[in-house]
């Protein structure tokens, strides 16, 4: 489809969101991933910024049909009520399906047969999903059980006031106690796959602390402030001391070879109803333990 930009200086995935009748989300995820074209250059930035008379193609590739049907999956669920529910994710488990998977082993495979309702917002296939973890990191993920719920959650999660917390073993020592890691992210140019630090990608800010410290390895614990897509394992990275396990950012496999050793542990946020406080935990997994127990008994 060929629109013609009849406004000045708006982003392509303004734009496209509004033209092609498609969500925001939608767009900057076709954008990055396939590019769109803008007077005949291909543009992968979903805030590149358009001008008056630009001419943009689109063309939105044919949904791909996926299983999405309950499956009887145990689920470890940390909490739950009528409005939103609190999962502990195993490491190995993908959230959603996608056209790059397409399996019924899903988070969403499990919460359709665990819970008694989803949230709507996202559609049939990431129904009541409100943020996400990647397949090997572990821990806790909220979901949303009607629109409501998931309405306030998104919105706690995009004004930053739900606090999430993750524990990490990164390779190397890292010299600082505690600092900020500060360096915008955006796809990476050489492997659409990856993301990378970008002077022109969204602001991206993790802020860390240092828990224990092994001969060759630091435990850390890293606060999120901004949610970008891979955003501790890429910054980790780019300070040199990437997650223990994580082959595509350059983590060592030594201690662990199936999924880097990276947990959600802790998550604060207001009940989307009520407003109360809430914080939730979850214990480091099996797994994360044992490297730990290993590297103690040096």
């Amino acid at each position: 489809m060929l629109y013609t930009v009849d406004v000045n200086k708006i982003r392509l995935d303004v734009f496209l969101s509004e033209r092609a009748d498609i969500s925001r989300s939608q767009a900057k995820s076709a954008i990055e991933k396939d590019g769109v074209e803008v007077d005949g250059v291909l543009h992968f930035k979903s805030g590149f910024e358009l001008r008056e008379g630009n001419t943009v193609e689109f063309l939105p590739k044919p949904a791909i049909p996926l299983d999405i049907s309950a499956q009887n999956i145990p689920l470890d669920i940390i909490f739950q009520d009528e409005y939103f529910a609190v999962i502990d994710k195993p490491r190995g488990m993908v959230v959603h399906p996608a056209s790059s998977y397409k399996g019924n082993d899903t988070l969403v495979n499990a919460l359709l047969f665990n819970l008694d309702s989803l949230s709507g917002i996202n559609g049939v296939v990431r129904p009541g999903i409100v943020h996400r973890l990647d397949k090997d990191t572990s821990g806790l993920i909220v979901v949303a059980k009607n629109d409501e719920a998931h309405r306030s959650l998104a919105s706690q999660i995009e004004k930053k006031t739900a606090r999430r917390i993750y524990i990490g073993l990164c390779d190397g020592n890292i010299k600082q106690d505690s600092g900020t890691i500060d360096a915008p992210i955006a796809r990476s140019k050489r492997d659409r796959k990856k993301m990378a630090i970008d002077a022109g990608g969204r602001r991206a800010v993790t802020h860390f602390r240092v828990l224990e410290r092994f001969k060759a390895y630091t435990l850390v614990r890293f606060e999120l402030e901004t949610g970008r897509t891979h955003q501790i394992r890429v910054h980790c990275a780019h300070i040199g001391h990437p997650i223990v396990g994580d082959p595509v950012y350059g983590g060592s496999q030594k201690l662990c070879s199936d999924g880097q050793l990276l947990h959600a542990a802790q998550l604060k946020l207001k009940h989307p109803h009520t407003g109360e406080e809430m914080s939730f935990t979850a214990p480091l997994p099996t797994c994360f333990k044992e490297a730990l127990k290993t590297l103690r008994k040096k």
